[in-house]
This record gives structure tokens, C-alpha cells and sequence, in this order.
């Protein structure tokens, strides 16, 4: 737990709320050229906590459903690519320097999701495609908003979601067509919004479990960009960055605009 020493950005640059599209559910919206993944000012914190979780805590927050898949190979070639794109990284011998000061190597027996996740701010999923739909086939998941990866993982895109009463059928086909007809390389976006009472990045529940919130304590707002990106012919990266910023972080307009539902503890653009 991080409750004593918090791990928040300094601002909140998604606002979901703000985007007339962004609001709606799924809300899904292309990825500009480069825009996949993102650092910003939580990134040494993330990174160390997203580390530590790994270590010690690995049997919850990484998972597959069986041996090695092609995807992961994929992903992490994606995620190199990428990262090396952006400021502070560097290629270095047997691995990548992080902003952070931190190498995570290349060469090594481990998972690709893992060392896609220990490269990244994000959070990584791996959906592949099969006669039940698009399934959770392996994760890095160190950041749930009230989920919990086990109960999850082998679950079809419906199954996923719920127990979310507005992830129905409806929303359902609408994102699997979009995946479906994702092209390789290509990416879109959404995001969604909640209003915790602390700051902790590591919040799992189970279905039945539900998130409290007291709207007389400390108000965190925490949202998720999450992205689609597809990776081979029958698999697609699910990634998720985590801003977490306390309510008074807000700028005059996101916290003018900001729904009265979510800031008593309701949702907007919940998935999970």
C-alpha cells in the first residue's frame, strides 16, 4: 500500500468528462501517430511500485492461460519500438534504459508481457481472438480499479465486464466489431473516471466486492487511458495508463464540469 506516500500525477491531462465523445460508452477514439504509450510525472513511482508488485506479488498481477503465445513476442517488439521513441529512454547493453535510471533487460527466459510492463507506465493485456470471442489470454495487471486479474483472465470481452450493467450485449458487438476490423499496427482509445478515497494504484476486487467511497473523505480522481492496439492477425494489446490526482488537482474547468454522480462516488465510462 501507498496511502502514506502517494504516487499522483501533478495534473490530470484525460479528462474524460470534458470530451462529448470521450463520455460515451465505449467512447472509442484512433490513437494519433505516437500517442500509444506516455510517460509523465508519476513515472519513477509507478515504475518502482509496478516492480515491487512483480517481485513480490507476482502470482496476482501477472498471468496466462497456458504456455507462452506468439502475441507476447509481439507486444513486447511493439513496446520497445515505441518507448524508444519517447524522451529518457535508451538502448544499452542487453536492455533499455528507463527515465527512471533503472535497465530492464532483453535477453532473458522472461515472460514479454513482464518485460513489456517493467518498460512501460502502462498496464499490458493480451485479447486473442477465438470462437467465443476475444479472450484474456495473458496480463500484467499491477493497477486494477476494483478488479481482480484471476477472476478474469479466460473470460470473453462480456464476461470481462462483468458484473458493469452498461457493458450489455450492445456496447459488447459494438467493441468487438472494432476490434475485429482493427488493423495491425493501429490503436484507439477511451477512458473512464472514478472517484476513490485514497491513492493507492493497486486496488483489486472481486465481483461481488463493491469499491467504497465516502463522499465526506479525501477525494481522489482516478483515470484510466485505455487503448486497443492490434498486434497479430488474431490478437490485440489492451493497454492501461493510470492517472491518479487528488480532486483539488483539477483545473478550474475539470473540476467545474466534473459529474456530481462521480464526485460522490458514482462512475463515468466505468468498464470494470
Amino acid at each position: 500500500m501507498n496511502i502514506g506516500n502517494p504516487i499522483c500525477q501533478s495534473s490530470l491531462p484525460v479528462a474524460p468528462w470534458t470530451d462529448a465523445l470521450a463520455a460515451r460508452l465505449p467512447g472509442l477514439q484512433p490513437v494519433a501517430e505516437g500517442d500509444w504509450l506516455r510517460i509523465d510525472d508519476a513515472y519513477a513511482g509507478q515504475m518502482a511500485y509496478r516492480d515491487r508488485l512483480i517481485t513480490q506479488r507476482r502470482e496476482e498481477v501477472v498471468m496466462r492461460v497456458s504456455g507462452p503465445i506468439a502475441a507476447e513476442a509481439a507486444l513486447l517488439e511493439q513496446v520497445v519500438a515505441n518507448v524508444l521513441a519517447l524522451p529518457g529512454y535508451a538502448r544499452v547493453d542487453g536492455g533499455i534504459l528507463r527515465p527512471d535510471g533503472a535497465v530492464v533487460g532483453l535477453a532473458s527466459d522472461e515472460n514479454p508481457v513482464v518485460i513489456a510492463a517493467r518498460l512501460a507506465q502502462e498496464d499490458f493485456l493480451i485479447l486473442e481472438q477465438t470462437p467465443a470471442g476475444h479472450v484474456l489470454a495473458s496480463a500484467v495487471l499491477c493497477f486494477p480499479a476494483s478488479w481482480t486479474l484471476a477472476q478474469k483472465i479466460g473470460r470473453n470481452m462480456l464476461g470481462i465486464h462483468q458484473p458493469v450493467d452498461r457493458y450489455d450485449e450492445n456496447i459488447a458487438k459494438r467493441v468487438n466489431r472494432v476490434m475485429d476490423v482493427l488493423q495491425q499496427g493501429n490503436a484507439v482509445w477511451r477512458a473512464n473516471v472514478l472517484c476513490y478515497n485514497d491513492p493507492e494504484l493497486h486496488q483489486p476486487r472481486l465481483e461481488h466486492e463493491r469499491r467504497p467511497f465516502d463522499p465526506a473523505g479525501p477525494v481522489y480522481v482516478r483515470v484510466e487511458r485505455q487503448a486497443l492496439k492490434r498486434l497479430t492477425p488474431t490478437a490485440t494489446a489492451f493497454s492501461i495508463h493510470t492517472y491518479v490526482v487528488p480532486i483539488e488537482a483539477l483545473t478550474p474547468e475539470q473540476a467545474a464540469s466534473l459529474p456530481e454522480n462521480v464526485r460522490l462516488g458514482g462512475s463515468m465510462g466505468e468498464t470494470n
